[in-house]
């Protein structure tokens, strides 16, 4: 009797841990999954604390510049605070405000913004001959072209993550 007893309490303490882990979402976290659009192969899947960074860096194809965007995670959001369009030959991009950068990605030249806020829960990349797109989130670098190869798109979502998905992601990087 004692051993079913035992059982007993023990499972309905596994149920409510289990319970309290499928609740809502926890503050301070951000989930960013990066998926092949056409198929919906789950290629990179993340937890990230609000301040870590996603960055993207790409070669714009019109100016042949390297750019560089930077992105922060923040409440179940990705946010670009950063992003730099860098001279090939070395020299310091001159600092814009946050206002110039929409006009500067159409017009092309080398710049560098920061202060930015533009949040994002979902964007979608395609990938081209000449940008050769890589985002690297902590350790890992994902290069979207061997991912999916010239053509192919890939969508970057960022989600508040359930308790459970903290749990688990983070025990297992």
């Amino acid at each position: 009797m004692k051993g079913r007893n035992a059982f007993l309490a023990l499972s309905f303490v596994f149920l409510l841990v289990l319970a309290f882990l499928s609740l809502g979402a926890p503050s301070g976290y951000t989930r960013i999954r990066i998926k092949e659009s056409g198929t919906g192969r789950e290629i990179l899947s993340e937890v990230l604390r609000d301040g870590e960074e996603a960055v993207l860096i790409w070669k714009n194809s019109l100016f042949g510049l390297k750019v560089t965007e930077v992105f922060v995670a923040r409440g179940g959001l990705l946010v670009l605070s950063q992003v730099t369009f860098s001279d090939p030959l070395g020299s310091a991009p001159p600092t814009v405000t946050p206002a110039d950068v929409d006009d500067l990605y159409q017009t092309g030249g080398a710049f560098s913004a920061s202060g930015l806020n533009k949040p994002f829960r979902q964007i979608v990349y395609r990938v081209g001959d000449i940008g050769d797109p890589r985002m690297r989130v902590r350790a890992r670098e994902v290069a979207f072209s061997q991912e999916v190869g010239f053509g192919g798109s890939v969508v970057l979502t960022a989600a508040a993550p359930r308790a459970y998905e903290i749990v688990f992601e983070r025990a297992h990087p």
